[in-house]
């Protein structure tokens, strides 16, 4: 069996992940989380440019029933942000609820430097350690409170139930 290498550039530290700001732009209501490597919160100027890229970034019209495109999937205006301050990037993780259980997703990035020149995220990555921290947080609050809601999907309940932690 061969060993793998993997070049680490230090140790893991945990970082902590903040609920920002419900964000409700173009038809979309949106969970805005923040988390940014030097353990506070993003930059400000980092948040507000992810806030401005919504229309771009996602979807339009924000709820949808799906048309004659097998993959034209209903969507509901209704989903969450990931704003990372990471030191190689600035991210924008763009995610949404379509087709009753899944998550859809974009990822926008920049240098940290550059925000005004944030783009698609040129590779096919889904997220890191850290953004799939929410990323699973929001699964489990979709799965509670719209799929395994025995009384029917409870939109606001899903919006309401938000992720504060370190990891």
């Amino acid at each position: 069996m061969t060993q793998t290498t993997i070049t680490r550039t230090g140790a893991h530290r945990p970082r902590p992940i903040s609920f920002l700001t419900l964000h409700e732009s173009a038809g979309w209501r949106l969970k805005f989380y923040g988390i940014a490597a030097d353990g506070g919160r993003p930059r400000p100027e980092l948040v507000r440019t992810a806030e401005l890229l919504v229309p771009t970034a996602l979807p339009y019209p924000a709820a949808h029933s799906g048309g004659e495109e097998p993959h034209d999937v209903d969507r509901y205006g209704v989903g969450f942000v990931i704003v990372h301050d990471a030191p190689d990037y600035a991210y924008a993780l763009y995610d949404w609820w379509a087709g009753e259980n899944e998550i859809h997703q974009r990822i926008f990035s920049a240098l940290p430097n550059r925000l005004g020149a944030m783009r698609p995220h040129p590779t096919p990555a889904i997220g890191c350690v850290w953004e799939l921290a929410v990323t699973d947080f929001e699964r489990r609050a979709w799965l509670r409170h719209v799929l395994a809601n025995d009384e029917g999907a409870d939109i606001d309940a899903y919006l309401a139930e938000r992720f504060e932690g370190e990891v």
